[in-house]
């Protein structure tokens, strides 16, 4: 997780309207694609745990927020995105990326459909910048307007097996255990997703920027009982990489495909031309370069980004894109790209930690899969 990088990098940091909450609960702030984020407050392994047996409540408003709108906009965002928006309506968003021409990821994200003209982009904090120019250069034009919505959209992910109990508490109006994966309800000025980053059941909710403390400690009250702590950016990587989320920057990258990253479900064969497709086409047929494959050390060690995976000869075959110590299964797990004649699950390769080899053994993923609680996650 990135540090601060000084006094002159602080300054120029934003921050969201959570802010003087974290400080007031003790988190522990750290500098993150441009913005000032709770990393942690009581601990990284308890807030983790606490999500899994209960809940956890996440700032996210970091998350960029893109709004394409207008006559034409399903049909832009059709050519844009792998999968298929054609399957949306109101109420709806599903998940996908967005490639380049040679099929590399330019960001995963999520697609809302808010009304038969208007939809949401959520996309990563890191790339906000970046994917707007992209939406802009490939989708802005006649009957289609882009506008960057992040400045004034703050987002609270409330995440984790009692996660409907606390929220029904505080929405009076809607009939949260009715909402199902990957649905929502509302619209810019307040919209509640059943949808997540963690394995675990849970929601996001979108709101207007000066609603979001209010919220949150609403939040916080309504799941005291309940075991409900406010959790940070530290304790949302372990969840996702538990789950074999990918992360942009890791698992996702412009040389890396979504044939290669295991996101092949995204792309959608059956629907008309998309950026990237041709590239992909290609490679449907012609094999992929890399397997994104999970990997258990059977030694001590924790593989980190970065490090080279080895076979067993010694010689450098692949690297590591996450890892860490899995709180909820015990264990050193890794997830890396290695040739796909590596990737079959029980191969014996090995990872360079500091530049020792440490035994791993390709397994299966994801490592974690919730129990079955109800929808969402």
């Amino acid at each position: 997780m990135p540090g601060n990088g000084g006094d002159t990098e602080e300054l120029k940091l934003k921050r969201t309207p959570l802010y003087e909450e974290h400080l007031r609960l003790g988190a522990r702030m750290v500098a993150f694609a441009g913005w000032e984020m709770p990393v942690q407050y009581a601990g990284i392994i308890e807030e983790h745990r606490a999500v899994r047996r209960a809940a956890g409540l996440f700032d996210v408003s970091h998350m960029g927020e893109i709004e394409v709108a207008g006559p034409r906009a399903r049909e832009a965002l059709q050519r844009l995105v792998t999968n298929d928006v054609e399957r949306l309506q109101p109420g709806r968003a599903l998940y996908t990326v967005m490639c380049t021409p040679e099929g590399g990821i330019v960001d995963d994200l999520l697609v809302y459909q808010l009304d038969d003209q208007r939809y949401m982009l959520v996309v990563n904090a890191a790339n906000t910048a970046t994917d707007l120019a992209w939406v802009e250069e490939h989708c802005a034009g006649p009957g289609v307007t882009v506008t960057d919505r992040t400045l004034e959209t703050a987002l609270i992910a409330l995440q984790g097996p009692r996660a409907a109990a606390i929220l029904s508490r505080v929405t009076d109006d809607v009939d949260v255990d009715a909402l199902r994966p990957f649905h929502f309800v509302g619209g810019w000025e307040g919209m509640i997703s059943r949808t997540g980053y963690t394995g675990e059941d849970g929601f996001e909710l979108f709101l207007a920027w000066d609603a979001a403390v209010s919220v949150w400690r609403a939040l916080l009250e309504a799941g005291a009982g309940e075991g409900l702590v406010p959790a940070g950016l530290g304790a949302r990587d372990t969840l996702r990489f538990e789950a074999c989320l990918p992360l942009y920057g890791h698992e996702l990258d412009r040389d890396t495909t979504p044939l290669e990253a295991g996101l092949g479900f995204v792309v959608k064969w059956d629907k008309g031309p998309f950026i990237g497709r041709e590239a992909l086409e290609r490679q449907r047929h012609g094999g992929v370069r890399k397997r994104l494959v999970g990997l258990r050390l059977l030694e001590r060690g924790v593989a980190r980004a970065g490090y080279p995976v080895v076979d067993q000869e010694g010689r450098t075959v692949g690297r590591v894109t996450s890892g860490s110590y899995a709180p909820t299964l015990d264990a050193n797990l890794a997830l890396a790209f290695v040739p796909p004649d590596l990737a079959t699950v029980g191969q014996r390769l090995a990872v360079l930690v500091r530049g020792r080899p440490v035994a791993a053994e390709v397994v299966s993923t994801p490592f974690y899969r919730r129990d079955r609680r109800g929808g969402g996650g």
